[in-house]
Formats: C-alpha cells, sequence, structure tokens
C-alpha cells in the first residue's frame, strides 16, 4: 500500500529546527525578495572584532623609547613585556613602540601599510579633563561595568540606553545602496549584537559553518523528499488570522531564499587564503565568503560583527592574552589576505572594539577594569603604518599628579583621548555617510573639534 506524504504543522516547525537556526534568529532576516539581485556598485563592509572582557591595552602597544620603557616596566611589575616580548614598530611622529608578540602578522601589515593603531579611545559623553572625572563632570554612566561598556561601545550613546547600535544605524542612512539585495546587510557572527541593530535594518545571527540545511529533507526515494519539500512550501505560503503562525511561516520562506546562497558561499569560496581553524578565525572566514557573494547578492554596504572572549585578564594576564591576541593576529591576518585575493581589500574596513581598557597598575598576576584603550584598523583604505591620537607618556604616570590629562587616576587608568564617537564617525565617514548623517549617528560628535581621526583614505 503506498503512504502518502503528509506534513502537519507541528511537524514542520520540528522540521524549522533541523535548519540549525531558531526562528528567533532568523526572523531578522525579513523582507528578502525573489527579485534577481543586482550587482553592487560601491561596495564598501565594516567590520567590527570585538575584544570581550576588556582587552589590556598596556601589553598590546608598548613605547619602547628609553623613558618611557623604562617607565613601562617600573608601573608594570611583573606584567610588563621585556624586550624580547615586543615586535617593533614605529609612527613618524609619537616616536618608537612595540607590538605584543603574539603579533607578528599585525606588526607585517603595520609595516606594509595596512594596519594602523588609534591610541587611547574610549566612551566620552564630552571632551573631558582630569578634573571632570575627578569631579564626576559629565561623565558616561557605570564606567567600568562590563555590561554598560559593552552597551555603550556598540551603540554609540555615553549611557545604558538605546536599542539601535551604531553599525546598524550606519546601514539605515545608507539604505537606498541596498535597494538591489535580498541578502540581510547586517550580520552578527557571534550572537545577538546589539552594534547590528538599526532602525530600519535589523540584525541578523548566523553561524559559522550553518548554511540552513535541512537534514529532514534527505528521504528515500527522492520522490519522498520532494513531496515533503512541496508540503513545507505550500504551508509557508499559507495565510491566516494569526499573527505569530504568519510571522513563523515568512521566517521560514525568508530562510528557504537565504539557505542555497550561504550554501554557494560555502561552497565556491572567492578566495583560496588559509584561515586558522578557531572561533574567531571561523568567524572571520564566513564573513570573507559572504563578501564573495557581493555581486550575487547586490548589496552596496554590509556591517559585520565577529568577537572573541576571555579579556577580563584579572589573574593568569600574560599567558591568557599571548593566547587571545595570537587568535587575532592570525585571523585579522588571514581576512585582510582574502579580502586582497578577492581584490576588495580597499573597500573592507576591520576594526577592534573592547568593553574598556584596563589599569597600568598590575593587581596580582591581572589587571583591573579601566577606561581608555588601543585598538587596530586593518584594511587596504586604512592610512597604515601610522599611530592615530596621543599615546599616553608612562613618565606622566611615573610623575602621576592633576596636571596631566594622560590618566583619570593613580592606578594608571587612561582618560580617554580619543571619544568612541570621533572613531566611529571617521569609519562611517569612509563607509558613506555625509556630515549631517554622522551627527545622526553619534549626537555628542558635535561637541569635539575633530570629527575625522584620519585614518582612513
Amino acid at each position: 500500500m503506498k503512504t502518502k506524504q503528509t506534513i502537519s504543522r507541528r511537524h514542520f516547525l520540528q522540521m524549522s529546527a533541523s535548519c540549525g537556526v531558531s526562528l528567533g534568529m532568523l526572523a531578522a532576516l525579513g523582507q528578502l525578495r525573489t527579485a534577481q539581485a543586482q550587482t553592487a556598485q560601491n561596495y564598501k563592509a565594516l567590520v567590527c572584532l570585538f575584544l570581550l572582557g576588556g582587552n589590556d591595552g598596556h601589553n598590546l602597544v608598548v613605547p619602547t623609547s628609553a623613558a618611557q620603557y623604562n617607565a613601562y616596566t617600573t608601573a608594570r611589575g611583573g606584567l610588563a613585556l621585556p624586550p624580547a616580548q615586543i615586535l617593533g614598530i614605529s609612527d613618524p611622529v609619537q616616536g618608537a613602540f612595540g607590538l605584543h608578540y603574539a603579533m607578528p602578522e599585525m606588526q607585517t601589515l603595520y609595516q606594509q601599510g595596512h594596519l594602523a593603531i588609534v591610541a587611547n579611545v574610549g566612551v566620552l559623553a564630552r571632551p573631558t579633563t582630569y578634573h571632570d572625572y575627578q569631579t564626576a563632570n559629565q561623565l558616561p554612566t557605570n564606567l567600568r561595568s562590563h555590561s554598560d561598556q559593552v552597551v555603550q561601545m556598540q551603540t554609540g550613546f555615553p549611557n545604558a540606553s538605546g536599542a539601535t547600535g551604531w553599525g546598524g544605524r550606519a546601514v539605515d542612512v545608507l539604505q537606498s545602496l541596498n535597494t538591489g539585495t535580498a541578502f540581510p546587510v547586517s550580520i552578527s557572527m557571534n550572537g545577538n549584537a546589539q552594534f547590528c541593530a538599526g532602525a530600519l535594518v535589523q540584525g541578523a545571527n548566523l553561524q559559522p559553518g550553518n548554511y540552513l540545511s535541512q537534514n529532514a529533507m534527505s528521504l528515500w526515494p527522492a520522490s519522498a523528499g520532494q513531496a515533503r519539500a512541496t508540503a513545507q512550501q505550500q504551508i509557508v505560503t499559507l495565510s491566516g488570522s494569526n499573527q505569530m503562525v504568519n510571522a513563523a511561516n515568512k521566517t521560514m520562506a525568508d530562510a528557504l531564499q537565504l539557505g542555497p546562497l550561504l550554501q554557494a558561499a560555502a561552497g565556491n569560496p572567492a578566495f583560496t587564503t588559509m584561515f586558522p581553524n578557531t572561533a574567531i578565525g571561523n568567524q572571520l572566514k564566513e564573513i570573507a565568503r559572504f563578501i564573495s557573494l557581493r555581486s550575487q547578492t547586490g548589496a552596496g554596504r554590509q556591517v559585520f560583527f565577529c568577537g572573541l572572549g576571555g579579556f577580563d585578564t584579572h589573574s593568569g594576564q600574560s599567558y591568557q592574552q599571548w593566547f587571545l591576541l595570537q587568535q587575532v593576529s592570525q585571523a585579522l591576518a588571514a581576512f585582510y589576505n582574502a579580502t586582497a585575493e578577492m581584490g576588495v581589500a580597499n573597500q573592507v574596513t576591520a576594526f577592534t572594539l573592547s568593553d574598556f581598557g584596563r589599569t597600568l597598575q598590575p593587581s596580582g598576576s591581572g589587571s583591573d577594569h579601566g577606561w581608555g584603550n588601543h585598538h587596530l584598523l586593518v584594511g587596504g583604505a586604512v592610512n597604515g603604518g601610522r599611530m592615530y591620537g596621543t599615546f599616553p607618556l608612562m613618565t606622566n604616570y611615573a610623575n602621576f599628579n592633576a596636571t596631566h590629562e594622560d590618566y583619570a587616576d593613580n592606578r594608571g587608568t587612561m582618560l580617554p583621548g580619543v571619544s568612541l564617537a570621533q572613531y566611529g564617525a571617521t569609519l562611517a565617514k569612509w563607509f558613506g555617510a555625509s556630515d549631517a548623517q554622522l551627527d545622526g549617528l553619534f549626537p555628542i560628535l558635535p561637541g569635539f573639534a575633530v570629527r575625522d581621526v584620519g585614518f582612513l583614505a
């Protein structure tokens, strides 16, 4: 007797889970269209690499001139990197420095002019002095709180409010460049990232290696699998009075359209660069694959978010930071090489963010929560081989007093000299935002004399 192939709504929802992504995660992929995407012109992408936990910038970049290095080793004690663990770089204005020895790939990119350093960046509500900090005059809320500072870094607001991120808002204002695409233009590879959320364009959460394949369709004989696929298509196109069911059907329909594009990215990469098989390496590899689809998807502007945790180094910092920075360096270098291989190095800029910096003064075998931090930018459009902002003088910490603006306290917490708004606005300007749009992206930006830090061509 021949069994008729049928599928219930409950069975359909179970099948949906077999795609490997929850319906909630796929909800952000809405508004997919069946029209053929046009080839994107003037493509650009911003890629945020978030170092979760608060990376210790004091050992990411180390001053190596005699006076500054001696003051550094005195302040850092057992956390200080010896000369053999410092990879030399130099800035034509600020002098001799070195990168952490875990990052030889970043040293090479810096020397090639594809990597820049922005010194002492932090969330600010306005230009802030040592006196402002001591008197709590218009400071960001809950400084040194992980949860609050992660939110502020991603929203671009100096408080814990705001439903959108500055990456998502940047895509919002340039939405006209994405009118021909059916592909997500704001993608997080590291969970639900507020950075990707816009008011008009929602962020999509995807996973490395997950291409929305449906194992439940692999039936024998082939006609049985086809019958199931036909039934699934009939269900997702049904319309009724239940809004939740309609939303679930729309989400699944979107996923069915997105799946083949993701599978194409997996099967036909436009590059041969080898990526390290690490969490951050796999995230950046997937982002590179998505970028390789730009001609097929018609996306003109995209933002991406990836992240690596473990930087809250209150103890055991020497090994832990080496272990993590090595992964960052290898993955970022592979990512840059992949963009160069695809011919889009000048159109893709990767940059780091972190909760906050850490104290110069150690706390046992680790360091405590700080404020300002040093960040890296990688890309063909980066004015590299340079340091931007003002690197705090270690001798000012050694002679700490209220007349110096480099540090907020006697623990060696850096008082930011470059605001997150200035850092983000420089990236958003390169991305295509107008001067007026920059004020909308970062409402506090008009309070700063410098709007473009200068690290992008």
